[in-house]
This record gives C-alpha cells, sequence and structure tokens, in this order.
C-alpha cells in the first residue's frame, strides 16, 4: 500500500512537470499577439502548500470579435487593472505579456 501511494504521488508530480514544460514549449512557439481587448473579469486563486501560501492572479479579456480568452497575470500588475478598462493586450500563447489601457 505504501508503495503505490508513493508511486501515485510521484507519478501525479512527474506529469504535472512534463505538462508545465510542454506548455512552455508552445507558448515560446507561439507568435506574440497583440490584440484590441476589454477586461470583462477578474479573479485571484488563494493556494495553501505546507505552512505557505501563494495568491494566483487571472484577467479575462474579451477580443474585439467576441473571443474571451483567460490569462494568469503578475499581482502588480492585476492591481493596475480593472474591469473595463479597454486597450492593446499583447501575449504569446497561453503566457500574458502586456496590458496597455487606451
Amino acid at each position: 500500500l505504501f508503495i503505490l501511494m508513493f508511486v501515485l504521488v510521484f507519478g501525479t508530480i512527474v506529469v504535472t512537470m512534463v505538462r508545465g514544460v510542454v506548455q512552455w514549449g508552445k507558448n515560446n512557439a507561439s507568435p506574440e499577439i497583440s490584440a484590441d481587448a476589454t477586461i470583462v473579469s477578474k479573479r485571484e486563486a488563494f493556494h495553501r502548500s505546507n505552512h505557505h501560501g501563494y495568491t494566483t492572479y487571472y484577467v479575462t479579456f474579451e477580443m474585439e470579435d467576441g473571443s474571451r480568452m483567460e490569462l494568469t497575470v503578475a499581482g502588480r500588475e492585476y492591481g493596475q487593472m480593472r474591469e473595463g478598462d479597454y486597450g492593446q493586450l499583447i501575449f504569446q500563447g497561453t503566457r500574458f505579456k502586456s496590458f496597455r489601457r487606451v
């Protein structure tokens, strides 16, 4: 039973790491795209790990064609964004690069 639990936990860690590396590679291979967008929503997710906690910040952008994309942003940038802001979004794959309000 102990060996089975160890294999499951270790396997989960390996799969998570591989997915992260694959996504990183896809983002690097993607072109940098600039689009006019409006911020339609913001949210935060708080995570606890052992005795540490951290917050991940998400912003949903709506493009001019009506499509939406949720991207992870840094806390400093998250604090400067407001729902309804319109501007120039730059992203690469699923990686947020910048947002300049107009």
